[in-house]
């Protein structure tokens, strides 16, 4: 361990123990609280300083975080590290003595479940051998922090009820009465405890103890809260005075949700005879499912509909619907025989086959059912009407509960519901069934990872799953976590005792053979998808084909219309969502509704797709490239010229017009945009390389590089390039245009011996094509690497190389460009004069061409310039005003470059105050941006504000 907060907070660094004091006790306490995720810094702040935080929070916060690795001995980062959100306290699953306690309890607690008693015993002293007091010594730092002492307090006391009752069972009733006896005095309205004592007292022979026990809890609960004990409690004492109460389990299994000592139910009375014309009431459901795991919020939910039901005019009708294989059918029959006992008149089941070739009739539907309630021996009414109307007249008067299963519409239903609000529909469906009248929906979808895991320990055993825990995670995965294919997987499993798990996760690896894998017996996942598939219109069956050629992530409903060329997609998109098998992800920030497919649903869409053949597949996914390109020329419209702009025209295939039109509807604000869509950007670049659109793919690419130049997106960046340089077909304009983009990216992630070689490469590409322009562009890069590295005089030949093109081209504004560098240069140099015409002739250009960005850096470059000039009032003037630009056009990543030169300069001045808002807000813009290096040096200049500051070196 290296955290423990199950009393005192402390921290080892391998060696020795040290107490954690102060506002790191605080920080310590979010971080643990919010593991295994990380803890972004303005919610450490709101659990530091509850809502008071000061100015200079983040910084003390950075201070913090700093001691705390030095306790940790963390030079690396590797325990305590910086990510996306803020920070990560990352010790692995028993670094925090917090995770080891509940661990050890859930191995107690499971081995309890399995009757395991005296390892459960022994499990659950361990883990309660950790605590050395009150979680953070009674005193939680913050709300998130108490929110889990209180989780742990509680699983405490689980753990001690359940390492009694394994006491007990195994026959140490007389060992464990003091123990109680202490327990029931701290908590006098436990009526657990109370059993456990009752139980305890008889077995060891103290009888008349035990009915004096009992008799000062029914005191107690009558004085202190008006209430009798539970029938529980009653039927122990019951049992007690009949001597009739079990001995102990001695290793039989004990349900830990129905201890020992919680005997049984109260005998209940037999039903009367159900719709008064049957000999006894119909019971019909299908018997539960042994292994059922998870879903324990779905079932709380199912649950509550059933306790809020007041009308008296209607049943309650519960729809439960989802894509095939989600375990509908398993979870209406489980909730069914949960709340049986509420129907005691009739319990009927119906399959209602909406999913075959065949579905259920009404007429038909309502026979079975009548002749279910003894409608014998008389001819039933011909018509629907007439048949549902004698339904409603036999379930008048009764409690019935109904579970109407695979339903394809409302109108196979509706003639079948009961006609009071005693009784109770349970209906499954892949349809939402939305048109169903005072329905309550509840949408299925595949099992939460711990609760897959948990389904497939159940069907091949624990053992097997605790041999390769890591096999199994990667096997329920790769399932999908859908109830249905871990059923499969899991009777393969059952079927070859002698399979290691990581023989079939291999198998299962394979994406082309995956759903061919999924099929044992009856039980076939492909078969299941094509029932629904099959039912559809064809077009609503290419569009589900075709979305199976995009990736795992969720994209705009647009993007349904593209790849099938069809402007009346929606329609489409309705069919499919309806249908079960497109899901509704989310609405973006821009206001798009997003959709996916899940992952195996998507390997049989694909499956379909290549069916229909490789020029089908092809022409659809030209489409959807050529509208991505679109859209991010559309966004890139009124930008400012980016060096990085692409060097031909665009694409001469526009995407459909209707397709086009919607698209274009949402936000036209870039960076909300691009931050929306970055994960369905890069799925089409790899959508391009996979069906060899070098072109289509090319020019994506080069469209996008500005905007990622202008957000920072140096990832996103890199690697679109890499993808589109592994497409085969790309010719050497091509080639150029990516090598030059993949130079910039590295050139900016630090990587400059690579990107000096990838320029180099871009150089000769281009001049093999005749393309002088993007020649001495990738030149122009090369002399910014030459710059970084030192090479001052190679920087400044490729930057006059690169400028004469662009002054014979007439390429104003990357002229303007290169004369901002070379000014850039020539400060390096030691040169200041010389380069102040430069930057004079750039900042005119600049203004010239209406390129307020350009200004705004070339504003920033003479600050840089007056400041090294000894002029710290002109530099401020030329920053406030840089400043100014970049807010305008919200480049937030240019802007925190100027705010981190500000700073310095502000100091100069004696403007300390000025120079610290600065500093801080540049680090607040570097940490949205995801730049840590940067955000550190304002960091660093932020704790030095006391001394001198130094000016940070040149972008």
């Amino acid at each position: 361990m290296r955290v423990r907060i199950l009393g005192p907070l402390e921290i080892s660094d391998g060696r020795t123990w040290h107490p954690v004091t102060g506002r790191g006790r605080a920080v310590l306490g979010s971080l643990v609280a919010r593991a295994p995720r990380p803890a972004p810094v303005d919610q450490i702040i709101d659990d530091v300083w509850a809502g008071r935080a000061p100015k200079s929070a983040p910084t003390q916060v950075y201070g913090s975080v700093h001691k705390l690795r030095q306790l940790l001995h963390d030079d690396d980062g590797a325990a305590l590290r910086r990510s996306t959100d803020g920070y990560l306290l990352s010790l692995g699953p028993l670094g925090v003595d917090a995770d080891r306690f509940a661990s050890g309890v859930e191995a107690g607690l499971d081995l309890f479940r399995t009757g395991a008693l005296d390892g459960a015993r022994q499990a659950l002293d361990e883990a309660l051998a950790m605590w050395r007091g009150a979680p953070f010594d009674g005193y939680p730092p913050g709300g998130v922090a108490t929110a889990l002492a209180l989780r742990l307090e509680n699983l405490r006391a689980t753990a001690e009820q359940h390492r009694l009752e394994a006491r007990i069972e195994c026959g140490e009733h007389a060992a464990v009465i003091d123990e109680l006896h202490e327990q029931v005095a701290r908590h006098p309205f436990r009526e657990d405890l109370r059993r456990q004592l009752l139980v305890a007292l008889y077995r060891s022979g103290r009888e008349a103890e035990a009915l004096q026990e009992y008799g000062r809890l029914r005191e107690t609960l009558a004085e202190e809260l008006g209430t009798d004990p539970s029938q529980a409690t009653q039927t122990v004492y019951q049992q007690i005075l009949d001597r009739n109460l079990p001995p102990a389990a001695a290793g039989s299994a004990a349900g830990a949700d129905a201890p020992a000592t919680a005997v049984g139910p109260a005998a209940r009375a037999v039903p009367a005879t159900g719709a008064g014309t049957t000999a006894a009431p119909v019971r019909q459901l299908p018997p539960g499912v042994a292994d059922f795991a998870g879903r324990t919020q779905e079932v709380a939910e199912l649950e509550s509909f059933v306790r809020e039901h007041e009308s008296s005019d209607a049943p309650l009708v519960v729809v439960l619907s989802g894509a095939p294989g989600t375990g509908k059918s398993t979870l209406a029959v489980h909730l069914a025989r949960s709340i049986r006992d509420r129907h005691p008149d009739a319990q009927l089941y119906l399959d209602l086959a909406g999913t075959s070739t065949s579905p259920g009739e009404p007429t038909e539907l309502l026979a079975t059912m009548l002749h279910s309630l003894g409608r014998f021996g008389h001819p039933l009414p011909s018509s629907v009407d007439a048949r549902s109307a004698l339904l409603r007249s036999m379930l008048a008067d009764s409690s019935t509960l109904l579970v109407l299963d695979d339903a394809a519409t409302a109108a196979q239903v509706l003639p079948l519901l009961p006609p009071t609000g005693t009784s109770t529909v349970i209906v499954t469906s892949r349809s939402t069934l939305t048109d169903l009248p005072g329905a309550r929906h509840l949408h299925i979808d595949a099992l939460p990872p711990d609760d897959a895991e948990q389904l497939l320990a159940r069907i091949v055993g624990r053992e097997r799953i605790e041999q390769e825990p890591a096999e199994a995670r990667a096997i329920v995965r790769l399932c999908g976590y859908l109830p249905l294919s871990i059923r499969i997987i899991g009777g393969r499993l059952v079927g070859r005792p002698s399979w290691p798990l990581r023989q079939l996760r291999l198998r299962l690896s394979d994406e082309s053979r995956r759903l061919a894998e999924m099929r044992l017996g009856d039980l076939d996942l492909r078969a299941s998808l094509d029932l629904s598939v099959t039912s559809l219109a064809p077009d609503a069956q290419l569009g589900f084909d075709l979305f199976g050629l995009l990736g795992p992530h969720d994209v705009p409903g647009w993007v349904l219309g593209a790849l099938t060329d069809d402007p009346d997609h929606e329609r489409v998109l309705d069919l499919l969502v309806d249908a079960g098998l497109l899901q509704p992800a989310r609405h973006d920030a821009v206001g798009q509704a997003r959709y996916r497919m899940h992952d195996l649903v998507r390997a049989h869409a694909r499956e379909r797709a290549l069916d229909r053949g490789e020029d089908v597949c092809r022409a659809a996914a030209r489409r959807v490239v050529g509208t991505w390109e679109h859209l991010v020329r559309h966004q890139r419209e009124g930008g400012p010229p980016s060096l990085f702009d692409p060097l031909d025209a665009p694409g001469s295939q526009d995407p459909p017009g209707a397709v086009a039109r919607l698209a274009e509807q949402v936000d036209p604000d870039a960076p909300a945009w691009l931050a929306a869509e970055r994960q369905a950007l890069l799925a089409a670049v790899r959508l391009a390389r996979e069906w060899a659109l070098a072109r289509p793919g090319r020019r994506l690419v080069s469209t996008l590089a500005p905007l990622y130049d202008e957000q920072a997106l140096y990832d996103d960046w890199r690697t679109s390039h890499e993808l589109m340089l592994s497409c085969p077909g790309l010719d050497a304009t091509d080639r150029g245009e990516l090598l030059r983009g993949l130079g910039q990216a590295l050139l900016y992630t630090g990587g400059l011996e690579k990107a000096a070689r990838h320029f180099g490469d871009a150089a000769a590409a281009h001049e093999s094509a005749g393309h002088t322009k993007g020649a001495a562009l990738a030149l122009a890069g090369l002399g910014t690497v030459h710059r970084l590295r030192g090479r001052l005089t190679e920087a400044e030949e490729c930057a006059r190389t690169a400028l004469a093109v662009m002054v014979e081209t007439g390429d104003v504004p990357k002229e303007s460009l290169l004369r901002g560098s070379i000014g850039r240069i020539l400060v390096a140099k030691g040169r200041p004069a010389e380069a102040r015409p430069w930057y004079d002739a750039a900042l005119r250009l600049a203004r010239e061409t209406g390129d307020l960005h350009r200004e705004a850096v070339t504003l920033r470059d003479l600050g840089s310039l007056e400041r090294e000039s000894g002029r710290p009032r002109e530099a401020a003037a030329h920053l406030e005003r840089s400043l100014e630009l970049f807010r305008d056009l919200h480049d937030e990543r240019c802007t925190a470059m100027a705010l981190l030169q500000t700073g310095p300069v502000l100091a100069d001045l004696a403007d300390a105050a000025g120079a610290g808002s600065a500093l801080t807000e540049a680090a607040r813009l570097f940490h949205l941006a995801g730049l840590w290096d940067e955000e550190d040096r304002c960091r660093t200049l932020l704790n030095d504000l006391d001394g001198e500051l130094v000016a940070p070196p040149a972008p």
